[in-house]
């Protein structure tokens, strides 16, 4: 009944840019928050950026990526874009949108946390 689509996952190059784009779908409420997370080969999932869509868009960064990658979103589309700028091979990684919403089932309950499928991104040097 909810689905995160991402797309703009790709090969990039050290230094270049890449923008990952993820929309939410779907028998949607409300959305409280919407994040990027990825995981590396042999890594566990990590948080790189997370925005709230409320409380005046309070974003959050990882420190790897911090002054480099930008979280934005669009409350209109339900979309959610990272910005990735100054490109490092440590950041390949498949990429996963997360959305904290709640759905016309659940209102009034805590929203609960949604996942895209990921989208690779693969930083070569």
């Amino acid at each position: 009944q909810v689905q995160l689509v991402e797309s703009g996952g790709d090969l990039g190059q050290s230094g270049g840019s890449l923008r990952l784009s993820c929309a939410a779908s779907g028998n949607i409420f409300s959305i409280n928050t919407m994040g990027w997370y990825r995981q590396a080969p042999g890594k566990q999932r990590e948080l790189v950026a997370a925005i709230s869509t409320v409380s005046n868009g309070r974003e959050k960064y990882a420190d790897s990526v911090k002054g480099r990658f930008t979280i934005s979103r669009d409350n209109a589309k339900n979309t959610v874009y990272l910005q990735m700028n100054s490109l490092k091979p440590e950041d390949t990684a498949v990429y996963y949108c997360n959305a904290g919403l709640i759905t016309y089932q659940n209102m009034g309950a805590m929203p609960g946390r949604y996942w895209g499928q990921g989208t690779r991104v693969t930083v070569s040097s």
